[in-house]
């Protein structure tokens, strides 16, 4: 950061001290300010005959009045977002486009860093998901609605299960103001087990306890095709489950198949392939916002909004299906925007 500039009669003083034939230590010492600042004066003045502060050339920065505050916000809290510092600025009458915003922060040696990152999929994995995607890129419109999407997933009591940025100075990312702490006592996570079709969300599910196989089929049981009905498949709808080894258990197997399921073949590690994800991240930045102080208010708040989650966005989730698999044919298996 650029330190507040001497005064006129400081930079006078020194140019008198010079011409007497004091040296830029000496000057220094006596005027309490550094030898590189009184080599600087001295050239301007030797320069420019002047001690006066030149015009400098170039357009000010839009953020020159507010360049402390920033920093200090992102300092203060260091996983506050860009938007959130657009928004604070501009509550200041200062608009400016995020980019300046992360130039700013970089110049005072401010940088993000990203709490998760998504693992890497082996060959093979990428592979199979090509594979399923090319098979099923001209499936009909109406074979997907008949499609019933269930997945697990944890929610966390405190902060989105989700990847988070960190404004940080060099070499102090591990330091506790920049770290997101898992709260032991008083916080914690639930497991759900849910559910939808093109027609809307089916049941949600709390888990209690371990998941094994055997609870996995007492919530098929007790879900599945109930969810089937009130989603009004009927009973030649298709299920889809992932490769989860409870899933994939010979019991649960023989299960699905003495209930006369029809199950959706599912490659191993299929990044981005169920839609039923981005209904997961619908709801835990829904819940998020209503921000549940214990896990029972937690489980509540994610079934109240669970269930008011349109009917049309699952709609355009499965309606928009096959630009999901042209996408992953083209990322070749990897990651994909969806």
């Amino acid at each position: 950061m650029k330190t507040k500039e001497l005064s006129k009669q400081v930079r006078d003083k020194v140019i008198e001290k010079h011409r007497s034939g004091e040296g830029y230590k000496n000057i220094s010492k006596s005027l309490n300010i550094s030898v590189s600042t009184v080599y600087s004066i001295i050239k301007k003045w030797k320069g420019h005959c002047t001690t006066q502060t030149l015009h400098r050339s170039g357009r000010p920065s839009k953020l020159s009045s507010q360049r402390r505050k920033l920093v200090r916000d992102a300092t203060v809290r260091p996983t506050t977002t860009l938007k959130e510092l657009q928004s604070s600025m501009a509550d200041m009458g200062e608009n400016v486009q995020q980019s300046t915003i992360s130039r700013t922060l970089h110049k005072s040696s401010l940088y993000v860093r990203v709490e998760r990152r998504k693992p890497l999929l082996k060959i093979n994995h990428l592979k199979a998901c090509m594979e399923f995607a090319t098979k099923h890129l001209s499936d009909p419109a109406k074979m997907l609605q008949k499609v019933l999407w269930s997945d697990e997933t944890k929610l966390e009591l405190f902060g989105l299960n989700a990847k988070h940025y960190v404004w940080h100075r060099p070499n102090t990312e591990h330091l506790p103001v920049n770290t997101i702490p898992t709260v032991k006592h008083g916080g914690g996570s639930i497991m759900l087990w849910g559910c939808f079709s093109s027609a809307g969300t089916g049941k949600l599910v709390r888990i209690e306890g371990k998941m094994d196989g055997a609870k996995y089929r007492q919530i098929l049981e007790e879900n599945l095709f109930q969810s089937a009905k009130d989603l009004k498949l009927g009973r030649k709808f298709t299920f889809q489950q992932d490769n989860d080894p409870k899933h994939k258990a010979k019991a649960t197997l023989e299960w699905l198949k003495n209930k006369k399921v029809n199950v959706l073949e599912w490659p191993s590690q299929s990044p981005d392939l169920n839609p039923i994800e981005n209904l997961w991240k619908d709801l835990k930045t829904a819940v998020h916002k209503r921000s549940p102080s214990n896990l029972r208010e937690l489980e509540q708040i994610c079934q109240e909004e669970w269930a008011q989650i349109a009917p049309s966005r699952c709609a355009k989730l499965v309606e928009t299906y096959p630009k999901r698999l042209a996408a992953v044919i083209a990322a070749k298996g990897a990651s994909t925007k969806y």
